[in-house]
């Protein structure tokens, strides 16, 4: 696209320059022949143009305005068409630079986000393994617990002794709806 708007300005820029060029070749001819009318007016006082003559050169100078006045409004219609380039230029490299400092902001964020995915990562994971050593501590004192448990059965049975020494747990290990019949079980024997 800058590419299309700078050869576009630079064909303009040439296209003005040349009519520019043919533009001062005229004024330089009309001036010279103007002075050469004057010389030879001047010179010899008897000298009148035939009106034939005089006509031509009105034309000619007619001609010649005419052909100024389309060059001048060419030269216009370009020094607005490059105002107009200069202007979409100016706005894409606008454009060009807020998306760049966008592109530089989000890059940045991209390169933060392992950092800060990782911190409440480790935030979420610190009430995880919490729970998970409460839960195994519970787990190591129930094992324990139940190899007590174990060995006590192990020895009652042995001596043939029919009562059973089941262990207590704790009300909160047991909820609301603990297992009371065994609780009442072990206190009726």
């Amino acid at each position: 696209m800058t590419q299309l708007v700078s050869s576009n300005v630079s064909s303009s820029q040439s296209e003005i320059a040349r009519l520019k060029e043919e533009l001062s070749m005229r004024d330089q001819l009309v001036q010279q022949l103007s002075q050469e009318l004057f010389r030879l007016v001047k010179g010899n006082q008897d000298f009148m143009p035939t009106p034939e003559v005089s006509e031509q050169h009105q034309q000619a100078v007619r001609s010649l305005r005419e052909q100024l006045q389309k060059l001048e409004e060419q030269v216009t219609f370009y020094q607005a068409q490059i105002e107009e380039r200069d202007e979409e230029a100016y706005q894409l490299r606008q454009t060009t630079q807020e998306l760049t400092d966008r592109t530089r902001m989000l890059e940045q964020v991209v390169q933060e986000l392992p950092k800060i995915y990782k911190e409440k990562f480790a935030e979420r994971m610190s009430a995880v393994k919490d729970r998970v050593a409460k839960i195994q501590q519970e787990n190591r004192q129930l094992h324990a617990e139940l190899q007590s448990t174990s060995y006590r059965l192990a020895v009652r049975s042995r001596q043939g002794s029919l009562h059973l020494d089941l262990p207590t747990f704790p009300s909160e290990m047991l909820g609301t709806n603990s297992m009371a019949s065994f609780a009442k079980a072990g206190t009726t024997e």
